[in-house]
């Protein structure tokens, strides 16, 4: 197996998810400096040592390799004990400077609009992994699911921490609790280029510790969707330049119309005209 350096712009962290393999994963997916995406898995986040968690918009070099059992053209298996984070990128004026962060993402990418066009490609080539710009945002929407992880899973999450050995974990972390289960799916219903209304589910990390964070303030489920609805619906899609980060699922990507979700939401301010 090649094994390659890497210099790779992180955009996505997804919210933990339950493993039989590997206990608890995160979802990670960036850039490389040529503007190619990459997928980085397995990533067990909060077992990894301090010094190897990586913030969203950062720089890390890593250590990887092709993920053979994962036909997905982005996907690579890290080396989590080589990860080097580089310096955060600075501020502005004590802001985000949201106009960098555009240049490195945007500068070589290419920006769909048409979701059958994307979909298409992805059955062609085997693409995963894309930046998506919809026409309108309808709305943020709540549906109630399973708030416990199945004792099937948690069965098989149990006996793979026993088992786990990846280089760069934190030995004192093997038996951390598994992350809290989000009792709701979020979706943005939106609209493509030519007014088509998709419906799809958002699986970034900020959205559900948003849920549980507001959980714990104030400890009515409702409230909280609202808070998270105030933030994603009011704020993001009314007055930011929403972007998002689609990924499909390996499950999915042929076995679905439509194998995409949304595993990471950008939303800049508008440009100034």
């Amino acid at each position: 197996m090649i094994v390659e350096r890497k210099r790779i712009f992180i955009l996505v962290k997804t919210y933990p998810t339950v493993s039989r393999r590997y206990r608890e994963t995160v979802c990670t997916a960036g850039i490389l400096e040529d503007g190619t995406w990459i997928r980085l898995y397995p990533v067990p986040f909060r077992l990894m040592k301090d010094e190897k968690k990586y913030k969203k918009y950062t720089w890390i070099n890593v250590d990887v390799e092709r993920n053979n059992s994962d036909f997905r053209i982005e996907s690579y298996r890290p080396d989590i004990s080589s990860i080097e984070i580089e310096p955060e990128l600075p501020k502005v004026k004590g802001r985000v400077d949201w106009e960098t962060r555009k240049r490195i993402i945007f500068g070589r990418q290419k920006i769909y609009t048409n979701l059958g066009e994307l979909i298409s490609e992805a059955k062609e080539t085997k693409k995963s992994l894309a930046v998506f710009k919809p026409s309108e945002i309808i709305s943020l929407d709540a549906r109630e699911c399973p708030d416990e992880w199945s004792e099937e899973t948690l069965s098989y999450a149990e006996a793979q921490a026993r088992q786990l050995n990846l280089p760069g974990l934190n030995e004192e972390l093997r038996d951390l609790r598994l992350a809290q289960k989000i009792p709701y799916e979020f979706r943005y219903t939106f609209t493509d280029d030519e007014r088509k209304k998709a419906s799809l589910m958002i699986e970034d990390w900020e959205i559900g510790m948003l849920y549980l964070n507001c959980m714990k303030r104030k400890g009515d489920s409702q409230v909280a969707i609202e808070d998270v609805r105030k933030k994603y619906f009011d704020d993001f899609a009314r007055t930011k330049d929403v972007h998002f980060f689609l990924g499909t699922t390996i499950a999915h990507h042929y076995s679905s119309h439509n194998p995409f979700i949304i595993i990471g939401v950008f939303p800049p301010p508008f440009p100034v005209s």
